[in-house]
């Protein structure tokens, strides 16, 4: 048997992920599929490829990674297997595997007809493309078996904080259910850049001299979230609703 996750902005209203799944299970009934979450924000890539490094690494190697989110869906974009650290990402080519591509990575294009449903829609190859691939991916096939390796997926080259200067400029990239802000500044990147100095945290006129160890220290909390990034929250509330923090917010770190 085979793990095969989901990630998309589908939503649960309408019938888009249920169809995949029903299309994975006609191929691999013994496949076992988990839901991480359809309520990407729609047509987010950048928000989608954030929430795909979170939790990948915390499923079995040899998981198969079924994540759409796909706003040029039948377009010239190429459908893509990506592997890394024994995971299996299946997906768009439109920078949605951006943080993947750091250290060793390979990617296939999906093109073998013998691995796609016959009828391809224009705006479902979630269902026709993608979940095909992944179902019989989780049979057993390699991923050069589906088409040829290509070196020039595409990759958001803005998606990571940059050093101006004398400080750190990252950005707000995704809320969670809670209205905290996540941000794309990782822990790994603040702390190289630091060095141990005292140093001023600015977003929405808020200012933090130190990091919190988690939401109830304060009322307006500046810590290192569970996916390692630097996030804000509001204690017992809902940091976006309360200061109108919006995606794209600039987050700016500067050493005193």
């Amino acid at each position: 048997m085979k793990i095969i996750t989901l990630l998309t902005d589908f939503g649960t209203k309408d019938p888009y992920a249920g169809v995949m799944k029903g299309v994975i299970l006609s191929i691999n009934p013994d496949a076992t599929i988990v839901d991480i979450t359809h309520e990407v924000d729609p047509q987010d890539i950048r928000e989608g490829a954030f929430i795909i490094e979170e939790y990948y690494r915390y499923f079995p190697e040899g998981t198969i990674h079924l994540c759409v989110v796909d706003p040029t869906v039948g377009s010239a974009r190429r459908p893509l297997i990506v592997t890394k650290d024994s995971h299996f990402f299946v997906g768009p080519d439109n920078g949605l595997f951006t943080l993947l591509y750091r250290g060793d990575c390979e990617a296939y294009v999906i093109e073998n007809p013998d691995f796609i449903l016959r009828e391809i829609s224009a705006t479902f190859h979630g269902r026709d493309i993608f979940a095909p691939a992944a179902a019989h991916l989780s049979t057993g096939f390699h991923p050069s078996a589906f088409g040829r390796m290509v070196h020039d997926a595409a990759r958001f080259a803005d998606i990571f904080p940059v050093i101006e200067g004398n400080r750190l400029a990252g950005e707000v990239v995704r809320f969670d259910r809670f209205g905290n802000a996540i941000t794309n500044i990782h822990i790994d990147i603040l702390e190289r850049f630091v060095q141990d100095r005292p140093f001023t945290v600015s977003i929405s006129g808020m200012s933090f001299t130190s990091i919190h160890k988690s939401y109830y220290e304060n009322d307006y909390t500046c810590l290192i979230g569970s996916s390692g990034y630097l996030e804000f929250g509001y204690y017992m509330g809902n940091l976006r609703e309360k200061k109108g923090v919006v995606k794209g917010k600039a987050v700016t770190v500067i050493p005193a």
